[in-house]
């Protein structure tokens, strides 16, 4: 397994020829079945603060990982490094662990027939052609921008620019063989305000699959420092009951809450509040949930999963109801349910939303918190009791009083998804999951 040069979709031929070496190999060995993931990838990050650079890094690395069977035993094992020898000794690696695991009736390859037939070309692949000290330059002209915003921006937390490209191959030993190439680049900027009384951390960024279309350094840098500011006189408000409403950006957190909720290995483990869900009434008839695994240029978006399934565009909820799981291969038959081609996870998750905006939202509630910011895990995810640290604003008559932090928000996810009010049409795009604001009926907000 020689060393590849460059991550560009014309690596595909020697990695795809690599994946079937590994495969001989495994065979050669004994494996009976096998399934092999290739990749190699590189990226450029820097960081600035306070007008100096922090860090320039340059990271390239390659390697695979196999996961064999011996009948229903199972071994898996990865490396970094090349060439034969590494193929032969990562294999009997996998092999050795195999020996020694018990027999599971559910392991093995997904069947044959189910195998994705094509790979289609969902525009993914962008590179950037940005060398260190262009990079450097827009990190600081985007921090520059966030001190000359207001004078009480006094201090940067880092502004950093990541740019990355790399290229993966799956084949396993039902003889599909299947990659692509992707990208993905990002600009973000963490300040801090202060007056006599305070100091207030607060951040803004952008991802894109292309480097040129991420938003201006400017605008974000500009945004990141206004968010800072805004936050400055922040305090506790008193303990009460009271309509919350969740801004986009952390929407997708409660969203991915749901998922876990319903993906295969927390189900067949017992360890989720929503294990015999399907088909239940879990949200309000006006909401739906859908995928769309296929959207060009999509930060979330696969021709196959992570068995080599094909994907496809499937609804999630409708109309309230919880209409699929999200199933891999193995935790399907874990549950005696076909794979819904979401081993390793959903692609490109899409939350119906009304037409209001989070200023329309916010008069609707009337009176209540707008969260902008969670701290800490305080989720249970075998009885759905949720309980997390928040920052954000209190709102009375609709409109923004002052800043609040310190302050915990609590119910049970169950009792959230069903008194969602309304979902904004502020749609967050910047991740794998799109919502808008997301406007919960009723919360214990627990504050001094």
């Amino acid at each position: 397994m020689s060393a590849i040069e460059g991550v560009g979709p014309q690596v595909l031929p020697q990695l795809e020829e690599q994946v079937e070496q590994i495969i001989a190999e495994a065979r050669r060995q004994g494996a009976s079945a096998c399934e092999v993931s290739v990749s190699v990838d590189q990226g450029l990050s820097t960081t600035v603060r306070d007008g100096e650079v922090e860090t320039v890094e340059f990271n390239r690395d390659q390697g695979f990982g196999i996961t064999l069977y011996l009948g229903q035993r199972k071994g898996s094992a990865s490396t970094s490094a090349t060439g034969a020898e590494a193929i032969r000794e990562t294999v009997a690696a996998a092999l050795a662990i195999a020996r020694h695991t018990s027999e599971d009736d559910c392991a093995g390859l997904a069947d044959p027939e189910l195998m994705a037939r094509e790979v289609l070309d969902l525009d993914l692949y962008h590179p950037w052609e940005i060398g260190p000290e262009r990079a450097i330059e827009l990190a600081l002209e985007c921090e520059a921008a966030a001190f000359a915003t207001d004078s009480r921006v006094s201090k940067a937390d880092g502004t950093s620019l990541h740019t990355w490209q790399g290229c993966r191959v799956y084949g396993n030993s039902h003889g599909f063989v299947g990659g692509y190439a992707s990208t993905r680049h990002s600009l973000s900027c963490v300040m801090i305000a202060g007056d006599e009384a305070q100091m207030q951390r607060d951040y803004w960024y952008d991802v894109n699959r292309v480097g040129e279309a991420l938003a201006d350094p400017v605008s974000i840098g500009r945004r990141a420092a206004e968010r800072a500011v805004r936050r400055l006189g922040a305090r506790p408000v008193a303990t009460c009951e009271v309509p919350v409403l969740f801004s986009a950006e952390l929407a997708g957190g409660l969203f991915s809450h749901f998922l876990a909720a319903i993906s295969g290995g927390n189900l067949y483990r017992h360890s989720s509040f929503l294990e015999g869900s399907l088909g239940q009434t879990l949200f309000p008839a006006w909401l739906s949930i859908d995928e769309r695994p296929h959207i060009l240029r999509g930060l979330g978006s696969a021709s196959f999963d992570s068995d080599g399934l094909a994907t496809y565009a499937k609804s999630i909820v409708e109309n309230g109801v919880l209409a699929s799981y999200l199933l891999g291969t193995y935790s399907g038959r874990k549950l005696g349910l076909p794979s819904t081609a979401n081993a390793g996870g959903v692609h490109n998750l899409f939350v119906s939303h009304g037409d209001e905006d989070q200023a329309a939202l916010l008069r609707r509630m009337g009176r209540g918190l707008l969260v902008t910011e969670l701290m800490g895990q305080g989720l249970n995810l075998v009885t759905g009791d949720y309980s997390r640290g928040a920052a954000g604003y209190w709102v009375e008559n609709g409109e923004i009083q002052f800043p609040v932090q310190e302050v915990t928000i609590a119910g049970n996810l169950r009792d959230m998804f069903r008194q969602i009010v309304a979902v904004g049409s502020d749609l967050e795009t910047r991740g794998n999951i799109h919502s808008g604001s997301v406007l919960i009926e009723r919360m214990t907000v627990a504050g001094r």
